[in-house]
């Protein structure tokens, strides 16, 4: 469990320095969607090559067997890497992280109560509801 706690842990490295990069790439060009989409599209030959070099290329040919609504995650994706290049000038990265953390639980609170989108239910504990509390708390200190 730990291993996987530490790469997640590195993806959230990951999404502090990606903000600040496109925001300077958003800045560059002018434009922040511009950025965004040249964010992704440099993900999107990331990991294509990636895919086909583990042998995993067949997995695009079932694309038309999966429900459509599993493709909004790319649409969610675009909008937290917008999110990212047009709010990390304003906030900064402390208050933009933070902000997308404590977004970031209060979805996972409802999803874990509710267990939509094919999750499992798992109980909401008061532990748990505090843990977002603190992360809501370091938001608006973030801001002082």
């Amino acid at each position: 469990m730990w291993w996987a706690i530490a790469a997640v842990a590195l993806g959230g490295v990951a999404i502090a320095v990606q903000a600040p990069i496109n925001a300077a790439l958003g800045r560059g060009l002018g434009a922040p969607v511009p950025a965004a989409a040249i964010s992704f599209a440099v993900g999107f030959v990331a990991l294509f090559g990636v895919s086909l070099l583990q042998g995993q290329g067949g997995a695009y040919l079932k694309l038309g067997q999966v429900p459509m609504w599993t493709l909004a995650g790319g649409l969610l994706g675009a909008w937290f890497v917008f999110a990212s290049v047009w709010g990390v000038a304003t906030l900064g990265v402390v208050t933009l992280v933070a902000a997308m953390v404590f977004g970031q639980m209060a979805a996972a609170l409802v999803i874990d109560t509710t267990g939509i989108l094919g999750m499992a239910v798992r109980e909401i504990t008061l532990t748990r509801v505090a843990a977002a509390g603190l992360v809501l708390a370091g938001l608006v200190l973030s801001r002082f």
